[in-house]
């Protein structure tokens, strides 16, 4: 292909295009005659190039199926992430309800194959390194479900680059970049969501690709066969995580953009026609994976229909839709003179207090009021117990004496006999907050700082106040701060207790509460006639789309919670150059491990494509300007919407985590490194073939024709092709003792760390001369 200046040309309305690239109409026979048409390929080379395209097509899927499968049992116990997604199954199997961050699909697919291979759910996946054939369970069968998915998306990978128009061995590359890469078979050969994940982002693109190739035949049935195949992948994808998301948005971004050409007047298409593209599009790719991802979660509230650890994370109406609960079972209306303890919705801790006082002077220099500590506890301890005192008269008997959403009360400390109080001095740690403490209750000038008012979440006027399934915040009368705390710990003043504070923020999530117990009635009655064990109260009805919606806020607040150290966390600017891996197991015995990390020349060669691919249209555009046209049309279009659609696809996977303050994991990035590949691919055919399938699309009935035009490797670029495999099996390989968890000698791992910030196990000391 000549790179030499000529006469710019204005772009043919027939030239070819991009994802996937169609035949255009010629705008009249001047046009025609003008160009000179190549003639169309001999049939047999057509044959002879699908055969060759099914071939290693299946070659590839046999090979993908042989890495992810092979030593698939070994280790026998449960490795990292395993510990919260093999539990999962298991609260499938019993039907217990449980919390995650993460939609659920890829959890029911995985119950699901765990009851299809005999798993009884006994097993709690508690810790890394726990017994698999110990204790019976059928691992082999739960890791062979996502080792079947991590394989399929080898062949979708191949498949996506074939229908997008490059030939075999561009084709070849791109899939080989995801069928030897250490970090996927790693990810998609244990118990885990991402064999899912990217199995359904691939799906995605891959339907997309297929729909665009209808687009002259628009509304026709395999046109709508794509277009809801492209949206069932979708809602998959979120379903499985959020960050499907990403998925959602790479191919929106391509819709708008197709759309905005619809919209072109030039076209000659009325404004009824653009709307009817933009409902259809809508319905296809907006509504049917709406309504699919309803239904992922409408099966997974009907599953879970026994109480289980979840059940804390949700609000008290939720708990009792599920049979077994604690609030059907033991919940008490609260009395005035009642004395509880009270825990932290968040934190789990009791409000609690004790003789000691804070210091005169902090370590910054503030000063406090030095009275005395108010903290929270982890254990139970006498000194958790509140009494729960009225501010207004009160009948002796009956139901006038329970205590009720919007009450104004008093909390006296029974141990030291004080109440609560707060004011306006700064908290130990959070000069922005209110200090808490307790105050003698003869005190008659500080009562008003005393009272607080009982809000009850989700309550109406008059609502009883009860233990366990009354969350509620505690809003300081006088100046409208709520009781808080956080896991931050006080000094050792305060024996490192946590610290309790006020809040201004009363919509904060985390300022939520609930009586753990009713230690005392302060009345007379018999008290425990009202404690005794109550018999089981009717599972309640909560409407499926409040479930919805209160489960997808707290999946956002938890998943963006997610905030501590980890140590082998990494950033986003790491992931695209393996710069650092994650430490699944190991085992100090045999000196194996697994080690997360992707296979580093191929990372490498798709890292290096994405700014080749930059710099190449960066170039056109400057040339384009300065009057050159370096470019063949029909190239340019395939590689700037085509490749520009991939490198999109990477783009939406990858940027969005620099925004995130979540952990973040090496893993992360495998949605956006399979984007990767396919620039790999793609830039790897822009320099090494001079032509572009064409058509690979359908001709509409409006349609006129251009003869075919079919693009071919040939022997350099396939001893190229050939030569960048052999680098990239051959790095596969150098790592594979890492990904298989086989024995290497401290000098091996010191041979197979091909970088320096990688943190491999067993390691041998290295001996410096004197």
């Amino acid at each position: 292909m000549s790179l030499a200046p000529r006469k710019r040309r204005t772009e043919r309305p027939d030239s070819p295009s991009a994802l996937p690239q169609t035949v255009r109409t010629y705008s009249g026979l001047e046009e025609e005659k003008r160009r000179s048409p190549r003639p169309p390929p001999p049939d047999s080379s057509i044959r002879t190039e699908h055969f060759a395209s099914w071939s290693i097509g299946l070659s590839l899927t046999i090979i993908a199926f042989i890495l992810r499968f092979w030593r698939i049992g070994h280790p026998s116990q449960v490795v990292f992430d395993e510990v919260h997604f093999g539990s999962f199954a298991s609260h499938y199997i019993r039907r217990e309800y449980y919390f995650d961050v993460h939609p659920p699909l890829a959890k029911m697919l995985n119950g699901l194959a765990a009851w299809f291979v005999g798993f009884n759910g006994d097993f709690g996946f508690e810790q890394i390194g726990d017994d698999y054939i110990a204790n019976n369970v059928p691992y082999v069968g739960m890791r062979s479900f996502c080792a079947i998915m991590g394989s399929i998306t080898v062949p979708i990978v191949f498949g996506i680059m074939r229908e997008s128009g490059y030939p075999v061995g561009i084709a070849l590359l791109s899939a080989a970049l995801i069928a030897f890469d250490n970090g996927h078979i790693t990810q998609t050969r244990l118990i885990l969501l991402d064999a899912a994940l990217v199995l359904f982002m691939a799906l995605s693109l891959f339907s997309y690709v297929k729909f665009h190739q209808y687009r002259y035949k628009e509304f026709s049935n395999w046109w709508w066969f794509w277009l809801l195949n492209t949206g069932t992948w979708l809602a998959c994808t979120l379903g499985c995580k959020m960050v499907g998301l990403f998925t959602f948005l790479t191919v929106g971004a391509a819709v708008l953009w197709d759309l905005w050409m619809i919209l072109d007047i030039k076209k000659g298409h009325s404004m009824a026609y653009v709307w009817k593209h933009f409902f259809y599009r809508a319905i296809g790719l907006i509504v049917v994976p709406f309504i699919l991802y309803l239904s992922f979660f409408w099966v997974h509230f009907k599953v879970l229909k026994y109480s289980g650890p979840g059940d804390t994370f949700m609000s008290p109406a939720f708990q009792e839709t599920l049979a077994g609960n604690e609030l059907l079972l033991n919940a008490q209306e609260i009395r005035y003179f009642d004395t509880v303890t009270m825990k932290h919705k968040d934190t789990k801790q009791f409000l609690h207090s004790h003789a000691e006082h804070y210091p005169l002077r902090y370590e910054d220099g503030r000063i406090s009021s030095q009275g005395q500590q108010v903290t929270c506890y982890p254990h139970n301890d006498t000194n958790n117990h509140w009494q729960i005192i009225p501010t207004k008269e009160l009948p002796e008997s009956g139901r006038g004496r329970v205590v009720r959403h919007n009450d104004v009360i008093q909390l006296k400390h029974v141990v030291t006999n004080t109440v609560l109080l707060t004011h306006d001095v700064a908290s130990p740690l959070m000069p922005t907050n209110q200090e808490f403490t307790t105050v003698d209750p003869e005190d008659e000038t500080r009562k008003n700082d005393t009272m607080f008012k009982v809000v009850i979440t989700d309550a109406h006027d008059g609502e009883p106040w009860r233990s366990l399934s009354g969350h509620f915040k505690l809003v300081h009368i006088p100046t409208k701060v709520v009781l808080w705390t956080h896991p931050t710990a006080l000094p050792d003043w305060a024996f490192g207790q946590q610290e309790v504070n006020g809040n201004k923020n009363q919509q904060d999530r985390t300022t939520s509460w609930y009586v753990e117990d009713i230690i005392a009635d302060g009345t007379g009655n018999d008290f425990k006639n009202r404690t005794t064990h109550v018999e089981p109260k009717g599972v309640k009805k909560v409407a499926f789309i409040k479930k919805f919606f209160e489960l997808q806020v707290l999946m956002l607040q938890h998943n963006a919670g997610l905030t501590s150290s980890h140590p082998y966390a990494s950033t986003p600017i790491e992931w695209p150059f393996c710069l650092s891996g994650i430490s699944f197991w190991t085992d100090s015995e045999t000196n194996q491990q697994i080690y997360m990390i992707g296979n580093l020349l191929g990372w490498w060669t798709c890292a290096v494509s994405l700014s080749v691919f930059v710099g190449i249209v960066a170039a056109d555009m400057l040339a384009r300007r300065r009057g050159l046209d370096p470019i063949e049309d029909g190239i340019r279009n395939r590689l700037y919407r085509n490749t520009g659609f991939f490198l999109g696809a990477w783009a939406f996977h990858y940027f969005p985590f620099y925004l995130m303050q979540r952990q973040r994991f090496l893993h992360h990035y495998l949605p956006a490194h399979l984007a990767s590949a396919l620039v790999a691919g793609s830039v790897l055919n822009f320099i090494l073939v001079e032509v572009v399938n064409y058509p690979i699309s359908f001709a509409g009935p409006k349609t006129r024709l251009r003869p075919a035009v079919r693009a071919q490797l040939g022997k350099v670029g396939w001893g190229v092709v050939v030569g960048l495999l052999a680098i990239i099996v051959g790095v596969f390989l150098w790592l594979a003792p890492l990904t298989y968890a086989l024995t290497l000698t401290g000098e091996q791992v010191n041979s197979r760390k091909l970088l320096s910030s990688w943190t491999l196990h067993f390691e041998a000391k290295k001996h410096h001369a004197d």
